[in-house]
């Protein structure tokens, strides 16, 4: 496509975002994470221009181990809060396919009532192999969606690895869920991940009631021994039932009122700032990195040099190196 094609056909999708056109904002998702040299300048552009069209969101973040009902929670709340008025965006992050590098995509299906509505939208992600389960590009996912006029916008991740501390780098509350009946959760849960949160979630509540009063109990009692991270907020500890649409209004409420105290202390204006100059550095790090692997010594070299480390007569360490020094 030459140049003035393309602008011209970069402006009918900034506009199309900004109606909060379903399809352009899918569009749009799709360049930003395309990884084209020319397509990351569009997107480049693109980003930068609907950053004064964005509106007042709240961004939460959602993670929890597989099973414990993240979608069927997401589907219930989006559908809760869309009655309240609000427009939905989930950015559902799905595990990449070790065969063909691509996602499963199972989120959308599992949350069949809600896409069909027109206040919300849900795009699966492949994670890549990105570090945090979250993509490289979530954060300008999450731009072009307030553009387009979501004000609630949701981050869940496949609950891996570091996937709960990248999540809750880019949103403004986060959530982790637990089961009530998986036996001692606490020993399962690290105490970095539980500093993280804002609301611990207990789901499936109607399963067995008396399981999950003595999980929330146990959940208590071990927040109270950490450091709140915000002097204005103590996390909470709530139990619920997605599938039965039970506790929804109270969880909205303690998402009401923390929204409420971070924006009256200041914190919530500051958090967003530092999360833009972290956003930055990974930007930086992530283009370092793809310049480094498209350098042509480096590419000419990688191959015979991989093969070094991998039949022991070079060192990773020394690889490393060379590799480096090949792209100085």
């Amino acid at each position: 496509m030459h140049a003035g094609n393309e602008n011209t056909a970069d402006t009918v999708l900034l506009a199309g975002v900004r109606r909060g056109e379903r399809r352009a904002l899918a569009k749009a998702i799709t360049l930003v994470e395309s990884t084209l040299p020319e397509h990351q300048a569009r997107a480049a552009d693109l980003i930068t221009k609907i950053l004064p069209a964005r509106g007042t969101s709240m961004r939460i973040g959602i993670s929890g181990v597989p099973g414990v009902g993240k979608s069927t929670f997401i589907e219930a709340l989006g559908l809760y809060v869309i009655a309240q008025g609000h427009k939905v965006a989930v950015l559902a992050v799905d595990p990449s396919s070790s065969l063909t590098g691509g996602s499963i995509l199972g989120d959308k299906t599992r949350m069949e009532k809600l896409s069909l509505c027109d206040e919300a939208f849900i795009r699966p992600s492949p994670s890549s192999g990105a570090l945090g389960g979250v993509t490289d590009h979530t954060r300008e996912a999450i731009l072009l969606c307030e553009a387009a006029g979501y004000d609630i916008i949701i981050v869940e991740t496949v609950g891996v690895g570091q996937s709960e501390i990248a999540v809750a780098a880019m949103t403004d509350l986060f959530v982790l869920m637990q089961l009530p009946n998986a036996g001692d959760d606490l020993q399962a849960i690290k105490k970095g991940i539980m500093e993280l949160a804002d609301l611990v979630v207990f789901n499936k509540a109607d399963i067995d009631p008396l399981a999950s009063q003595r999980a929330v109990a146990q959940m208590r009692a071990a927040l109270s021994m950490l450091r709140p991270v915000s002097v204005n907020w103590t996390p909470l500890v709530v139990s619920l039932s997605a599938l039965k649409q039970d506790g929804l209004e109270t969880f909205w409420q303690h998402v009401s009122d923390f929204r409420l105290k971070m924006q009256a202390s200041g914190e919530f204006e500051s958090k967003r700032k530092h999360q833009a100059l972290a956003w930055m550095d990974q930007q930086i790090n992530s283009g370092l990195r793809q310049r480094f692997k498209q350098h042509p010594a480096v590419a000419a070299a990688l191959s015979e040099i991989s093969a070094a480390v991998e039949n022991g007569s070079m060192t990773s360490a020394a690889a490393a190196q060379r590799l480096l020094g090949l792209a100085s």
